[in-house]
């Protein structure tokens, strides 16, 4: 990633509060390595500059759209060099589908769930077909050819 250094260096909670984030965020992503660690100060205080501000954010955002640690990591490897536009995109591409199949399984869980209650009387009646529904044992699946 490209660096910037318009921002002051930041203590841990400093960072979380101007990224929007938790602290045990940020030592986790640190933790399982899309953080490095940043120096410390003499009173030991770990120290965040813009750079990886801005990584933490592309991070955060990464997650937002769905992409699983796994996926930003390789996000990250390229925009720290170590590929190109072409790459991102067969990721992104590959993220979509899921996204796409997703959806599809939402809205089909949608159904069901307004099928189920469309039949409800919504009276006093001890009959529930929700309730019904949520104890009968599941259908069976069918197999992907």
């Amino acid at each position: 990633m490209k660096r910037r250094d318009s921002m002051p260096l930041l203590r841990r909670g400093e960072l979380a509060e101007r990224v929007g984030c938790n602290l045990e965020t940020i030592r986790y992503y640190e933790a399982i390595g899309l953080l490095p660690h940043p120096p410390r100060s003499e009173g030991r205080h770990r120290l965040y500059d813009a750079d990886l501000a801005k990584r933490l954010r592309f991070i955060l955002r990464g997650r937002e759209l769905g992409f699983s640690i796994e996926e930003i990591r390789a996000l990250l490897a390229i925009a720290d060099g170590g590929g190109g536009c072409a790459e991102v995109y067969v990721l992104t591409t590959q993220h979509v589908d899921v996204v796409k199949r997703k959806i599809a399984d939402l809205r089909k869980l949608e159904r069901i769930l307004s099928n189920t209650a469309a039949r409800c009387a919504r009276d006093a009646s001890p009959d529930c077909p929700i309730i019904e529904a949520l104890s009968a044992p599941p259908p069976a699946r069918q197999r992907r050819r």
